[in-house]
């Protein structure tokens, strides 16, 4: 019991971290001047959803009353991702400083996801948490291409 507890709290987490990353990407599209870049987190905003989605399918647990209604809440405004870019920008927007914090970001929630999946036994879970990390990697790489293309590449 305390192991389906463990994870269903894990996974609650997971699908915390992904709205958290919808909301970043949905914030920084709102903000983005350029179009290519604005284009760019509005794919990932979109993706991260859909990743949020996955882990909805399999929770378990009573505590979100469907996935439309956790989508639509507002940001969480003490998750690392939202105070990351609003704590680097001191109220003003700053694409280069964006787009530079999610790749930290994505390189972050990549390694947490395998991790994690590290701990999984449950095979369909963890091809699930493993398929988010694949998904995030992706995503690393697009806003590296997206950093670089905008502001030659950066040491």
């Amino acid at each position: 019991m305390t192991d389906k507890f463990n994870l269903q709290a894990a996974i609650k987490q997971a699908m915390q971290t992904e709205k958290d990353a919808r909301d970043y990407y949905k914030y920084g599209a709102e903000k983005m001047t350029d179009p290519k870049a604005k284009k760019s987190f509005e794919i990932l905003a979109a993706e991260e959803k859909q990743h949020a989605h996955m882990f909805f399918n399999i929770y378990r647990g009573d505590e979100v009353p469907s996935f439309d209604e956790f989508m639509a809440a507002a940001p969480d405004t003490t998750s690392s991702w939202w105070k990351a870019l609003h704590g680097s920008m001191m109220g003003d927007f700053d694409e280069r400083k964006a787009i530079e914090l999610a790749i930290e970001l994505e390189a972050t929630l990549e390694e947490d996801l395998r991790a994690m999946a590290a701990k999984i036994d449950d095979v369909a879970v963890k091809d699930i948490y493993l398929a988010n990390a694949r998904s995030t990697h992706h995503h690393y790489e697009l806003c590296m291409e997206e950093r670089n293309a905008l502001f030659g590449a950066s040491n």
